[in-house]
């Protein structure tokens, strides 16, 4: 059955605030928006079998996250690529978005975490997987 699923197509983002994330995710990933209501907008990267990112206006935040009950480690559950890894971890330190320790190992590859304005946890990393 898996052969009916080609890719994700949109990855849903509760919000308490629709404008105030709408400047977050355009300033921060440099995303456009695609359409947008009173309480939801669609956003997307402009880019060919990427994800769009669908923020819903709620009153029930429950910021995206998960400890790892082995590691203890939060993790996030929307991973961003980026080349320019060190970089964006220090624009987003200039720029007061709150972001966890930069992890990279000796080649040089790993990522890091950062929250959006509600406390959804999103990270960054540098590593391109199969595929992508």
């Amino acid at each position: 059955m898996s052969h009916f699923i080609s890719r994700i197509a949109t990855v849903e983002i509760p919000v308490s605030n629709l404008e105030r994330s709408m400047d977050f995710y355009m300033s921060v990933l440099g995303v456009h928006v695609e359409s947008k209501g009173d309480k939801a907008a669609m956003l997307s990267f402009h880019t060919k079998g990427v994800p769009t990112m669908y923020l819903v206006e709620t009153k029930e935040v429950r910021p995206l996250f998960f400890t790892n009950t082995h590691s203890n480690v939060v993790h996030s559950v929307i991973d961003f690529y980026t080349p320019l890894l060190k970089d964006f971890y220090h624009w987003l330190k200039k720029n007061k978005v709150e972001v966890g320790p930069l992890n990279v190992n000796e080649e040089g590859l790993g990522g890091f975490g950062f929250k959006d304005p509600d406390g959804n946890n999103l990270s960054a990393s540098n590593i391109e997987h199969f595929g992508q």
